[in-house]
């Protein structure tokens, strides 16, 4: 790799912290800049799952005393978000992945159709929660995290504005720490296969702590429902380029 690419990957991976605090939509732009480096697509998948722990480390750490305000509930999330970024991981490394990959576009649409019809939806609900849905889906989606992961920001933003009574900031700031999770557990598989290009991810992974630190800042003075709408809307842009990639 050269000094150039080793620059650019930084920059990619600083986007990509940013973007995808802010969106959700980290790999848009780091699993399209480790491809243009020259890595093949398992080893940039891979790669950039464990670049992309430092998004979620550069997230959580400046946002330590909202998180925990989230108590003996958030035990539970981290626990299911674990587990199911190891079966994402496993699932990666030992089985075809096309019939996955043919269903994920669909589930970021639904995902981005959820979360523009979000207040809506709230409304219906009324004061209910889903205790039960909630962390069920939660396992569910960090399996597609650990597996791959482009999207899976999304689908956790809607979930937790779906099925709880959080507000968009916190949605945005539950999202980052369980796709965290779900990248950081499959990142310690993956480093133990043998896929992981060690200085793309070096570069990428310094990127992604910068802009992963800087995302929840930005979030604080962006108004929630232009947030939410542009959401969506990048999730609708992102299962184009999914479903024609």
């Amino acid at each position: 790799m050269t000094v150039t690419e080793f620059v650019l990957l930084i920059a990619a991976g600083f986007g990509a912290g940013v973007i995808g605090y802010i969106t959700g939509l980290a790999s848009l732009v780091s699993y399209p800049a480790l491809l243009a480096v020259g890595l093949p697509p398992v080893t940039a998948n891979v790669t950039n799952t464990v670049a992309l722990v430092g998004a979620g480390v550069g997230a959580t750490a400046s946002s330590v005393k909202e998180l925990a305000k989230s108590g003996r509930s958030l035990l539970w999330l981290t626990l299911w978000a674990a587990l199911g970024g190891i079966a994402g991981a496993v699932v990666l490394l030992r089985a075809p992945g096309e019939t996955f990959e043919a269903v994920v576009p669909i589930l970021v649409v639904l995902a981005s159709v959820a979360m523009l019809l979000q207040p809506r939806i709230r409304v219906l609900a009324g004061d209910r929660t889903f205790p039960v849905l909630y962390p069920s889906a939660i396992f569910l989606v960090a399996i597609y995290g650990g597996y791959f992961g482009a999207g899976a920001g999304v689908i956790f933003m809607a979930l937790t504005l779906i099925c709880t009574a959080e507000p968009v900031w916190r949605a945005t700031l539950l999202k980052s720490y369980l796709l965290g999770v779900a990248n950081l557990v499959a990142a310690v598989i993956f480093a133990f296969s043998g896929q992981v290009n060690w200085l793309a991810a070096l570069a990428m992974g310094i990127g992604t702590i910068a802009g992963g630190t800087l995302g929840p800042r930005i979030v604080r003075h962006l108004p929630p429902n232009p947030l939410r709408i542009a959401v969506a809307l990048c999730g609708f842009g992102l299962a184009a380029w999914l479903w024609l990639g």
